[in-house]
């Protein structure tokens, strides 16, 4: 059976939606002791009406297949046979306690509803499918030719013409390395993930300074900045320092040099993630790994943001042993990143195509982002701040009242609007929130932030 209960059938949408739960059960997709998705989720799910989903639930109670627990929720129950001769896996008590923490709610619904097509993605930090190259990536897979070789699994570092043609990239950026000094990755994601294996003595942290996107990522052994360099022990330090995400905000030159100085006077290793570079509607300072004389700095990137997510191509520079230490950490978790997607991206780089691309990209994000700012200025007064981007996909907006929080997250939500609110980047802001003008139309962003208006003027004075 799918995901729809068909209204056509002989048999009651209650009976339908019943034989559907028992389905579950029966495959062990819900084992005893799984919690069942909310009412509303099961509704919108399965495009029913949710007095139907009641009275389906009513009668698996009933029938002592589910357990309502007190605010909890509705769990399915341990069958009577089982109790006195097989134990049944707790697999919810395996995942509480596993390694890596549940992410907050807030950052779960974010993740379910980006994948609904009439969800209008406010806060999203993906480019538009308008904004990716579709077209030349579709021919370059027609024209890419992998020997055997090549389609099996990559060297421990990756393709090597793809890590030569990122050290000519980065030599435009002032970085001088080899290929020996680069690993290719599946997005910057994974990078964080290997140097937080590989490189985090026991007991330490990957400190970041905020507000961040790290947060979100419980799987990280991550903390925030929240005193001087100096006074860290151990650890590593996570900084965008180039159109960060989520504020959308470069650091200057000065404060690039006393970031690194002061890390430097206690041998702390610096993490400088360039995804946005590219993106900058105006010339940048040096990146924080040119100016690196000691190789403390680890310089990671993607294609995620400038070309397509769905590449995950990215890639770690930093000291050879370095380097070899996270390729043998990669080998362990996925064998390589994707072989023709590797093949594509050198090809691309390697052609005046990626340098197009970019020029053209720039161009329509600095549209979209001052249409965006033109919508904020006609439905906010001035009690409601942000700076102009100078690139990238965001706009960091902060009200004067601190009425970003989780009701009105979810009002918005159920009026089909996804915003990224303040408190997903700093547990403590209930002041902004993170508007993207690099995802929904202009008339989705038209819509969107008129909605937003409209909610956010229920919490905080009239808006003038």
């Amino acid at each position: 059976m799918s995901d729809k209960i068909s209204k056509h059938s002989s048999k009651t949408l209650v009976e339908q939606l019943i034989a559907w739960i028992l389905r579950k059960i029966d495959q062990n997709e819900w084992p005893a002791g799984t919690k069942l998705p909310s009412q509303r989720a099961l509704a919108e799910l399965l495009h029913v009406n949710r007095s139907t989903v009641v009275e389906a639930l009513d009668e698996l109670k009933a029938e002592d297949v589910l357990e309502s627990r007190q605010g909890s929720g509705v769990f399915v129950k341990q069958p009577f046979s089982t109790i006195y001769h097989n134990r049944p896996v707790d697999w919810r008590g395996r995942m509480t306690n596993s390694h890596v923490e549940a992410n907050v709610h807030t950052i779960q619904l974010i993740n379910e509803y980006e994948t609904k097509k009439h969800v209008i993605r406010l806060g999203t930090g993906e480019l538009s499918p308008e904004l990716i190259p579709t077209e030349r990536l579709r021919q370059l897979m027609h024209t890419s030719y992998l020997t055997n070789v090549e389609l099996g699994y990559s060297e421990p570092k990756g393709n090597e013409a793809l890590r030569e043609a990122i050290v000519q990239r980065l030599k435009k950026r002032g970085i001088e390395t080899s290929k020996d000094g680069v690993l290719i990755v599946s997005g910057a994601l994974q990078a964080l993930q290997l140097i937080s294996l590989g490189l985090l003595e026991q007991g330490s942290h990957l400190y970041f300074d905020g507000p961040s996107y790290i947060p979100s990522i419980p799987s990280l052994q991550a903390t925030p900045l929240e005193t001087s360099i100096n006074r860290i022990k151990n650890g590593i330090l996570y900084t965008i320092p180039t159109l960060n995400n989520p504020t959308g905000q470069t650091m200057n030159e000065y404060d690039r040099k006393q970031l690194l100085q002061d890390a430097s006077k206690r041998g702390i290793p610096v993490i400088e993630d360039d995804v946005y570079h590219d993106l900058s509607f105006e010339p940048t300072p040096k990146a924080l790994k040119t100016m690196d004389t000691t190789g403390q700095v680890i310089y990671i990137s993607s294609v995620s943001k400038t070309v397509s997510p769905g590449l995950r191509i990215g890639w770690v520079v930093a000291p050879t042993p370095v380097i070899e230490r996270l390729a043998d950490v990669k080998m362990q978790l996925d064998y390589g990143s994707n072989a023709l997607s590797q093949h594509i991206v050198e090809r691309l780089f390697s052609s005046h195509d990626y340098d197009d691309h970019i020029q053209q990209l720039r161009d329509q994000l600095r549209k979209r982002a001052y249409y965006t700012e033109q919508l904020l200025t006609t439905y906010f007064s001035n009690d409601v701040q942000w700076e102009s981007p100078k690139g990238g996909f965001y706009i960091w907006v902060t009200f004067k009242q601190p009425i970003v929080t989780k009701s009105l997250f979810l009002r918005l939500l159920k009026r089909n609007v996804l915003i990224n609110p303040g408190y997903v980047y700093n547990p403590r802001d209930y002041y902004s929130l993170r508007i993207s003008f690099a995802y929904c139309t202009n008339d989705q962003l038209h819509e969107g932030i008129q909605i937003l208006a409209e909610e956010a003027s229920r919490d905080s004075p009239p808006l003038r």
